[in-house]
């Protein structure tokens, strides 16, 4: 049978009544852990929430004021787990955690859009495919795909978005000889009832269970973020839909202006300044004694992010950061002892003011005329510690 839900997507309400309500247990996973709930499972003589079928997952939301955890298809019924019990010949309403359900929509009818133009413009067939928590993956059938094809699949998905293609759903008996002409990865066994076609007008017709929309504009855009390789020859497809790419996008832009603030670089630098950091740092682990860096933007929260990412409890870090011939910032981190032995040397080679404590002594010096000294002074001392170890 064809669920309320999936006659009318867009239903965020609906009154029914209670068929059954028999006590169960669910497993589930919270925060990595494995848990069992007991509860009930309910049947409803109809229902607004969609039970988790065609790779889509499936809907939260609330009978009464009761919430529902988890929706399965048993044949022709939708199975509610509910954590209190609810009467039988009882009437309800049903409402639809509606942000969780239209993001589900939109993944799902932007998944079949790619799908159809991926098989139509390169011969691409869709073995498999995931609605993730952030973000979709398409398996598709070749072992690559080029950043060419990737971008023109992309321009012509949305395209279909922009012209407002209508989305219709069609249901046909199993003998009709329509049914032959649709895509399909074939029926559950447990089938019942009419088949469910989904229509994208002109685009493609593939037989589906699930929730879509009434128009591929509701889709609002589609991202597609790159691939990965896949199994036995695939390539994986991952992709972003409507909301979740102007989710996306804010995220990129809170990243990029966090690691302005720590990197002292604009977006353009971010690769470039990371790498020579990483480098540094390699070579740091490599010589396993002290290391020297300076940097002409920064300040004392930066000099400190990268000594944490350091092992200065074996390794002497000298990190500057300022104008060559103007006033700087220095830190000198390492092992205690070594640190509080050398860091009023230090200071008194850079004629500066500074403290230190807990290995790591920092201050400020007017210029850094002296730092080659100060280098030269840190690779003695550190040879002279490694030879008497």
């Amino acid at each position: 049978m064809a669920f309320q839900c999936q006659r009318d997507c867009y239903m965020k309400e609906f009154v029914t009544s209670v068929v059954s309500c028999c006590p169960a247990e669910l497993k589930h996973e919270v925060s990595g852990k494995k848990e069992t709930l007991k509860g009930f499972n309910v049947k409803l003589r109809d229902t607004i929430l969609f039970p988790e079928g065609g790779g889509q997952p499936d809907d939260h939301g609330l009978i009464g004021d009761v919430p529902v955890l988890r929706v399965t298809r048993q044949g022709p019924d939708a199975v509610h787990f509910v954590g209190s019990s609810l009467e039988v010949g009882q009437e309800v309403q049903v409402k639809v955690d509606w942000e969780r359900r239209f993001d589900h929509m939109q993944q799902h009818s932007g998944q079949h859009l790619i799908t159809a133009l991926a098989e139509k413009l390169f011969g691409y067939k869709t073995t498999s495919w995931e609605l993730g928590r952030q973000r979709g993956t398409i398996e598709l059938d070749t072992p690559s795909v080029k950043p060419a094809q990737l971008q023109a699949l992309e321009e012509a998905i949305n395209e279909k978005i922009r012209v407002h293609v209508p989305v219709t759903v069609q249901l046909l008996s199993i003998d009709d000889p329509a049914v032959e002409k649709v895509r399909s990865r074939g029926l559950p066994g447990d089938h019942a009832g009419p088949i469910r076609i989904i229509d994208i007008e002109g685009v493609d017709a593939n037989m589906c269970c699930g929730t879509h929309v009434s128009n591929l504009s509701h889709l609002q855009v589609i991202k597609l973020l790159g691939t990965e390789k896949g199994k036995k020859n695939k390539t994986n497809l991952i992709f972003l839909t409507g909301n979740r790419v102007l989710m996306y996008a804010e995220k990129s832009y809170s990243t990029e202006r966090s690691l302005v603030s720590l990197l002292k670089t604009g977006p353009d630098e971010h690769v470039e300044a990371v790498d020579k950091l990483q480098k540094s740092v390699k070579l740091l682990h490599k010589i396993k004694c002290s290391l020297s860096f300076y940097r002409k933007e920064g300040d004392n929260e930066f000099m400190n992010i990268i000594a944490n990412e350091i092992n200065t409890e074996e390794t002497l870090v000298f990190l500057t950061v300022g104008e060559e011939k103007g006033p700087v910032l220095f830190l000198l981190a390492g092992p205690s002892g070594r640190v509080a032995e050398m860091g009023p040397r230090v200071l008194e080679m850079l004629q500066g003011k500074g403290a230190g404590k807990n290995g790591r002594f920092q201050g400020k010096a007017n210029s850094l005329a002296r730092r080659g000294e100060v280098e030269a002074f840190l690779q003695q001392h550190c040879k002279h510690h490694t030879e008497n170890e």
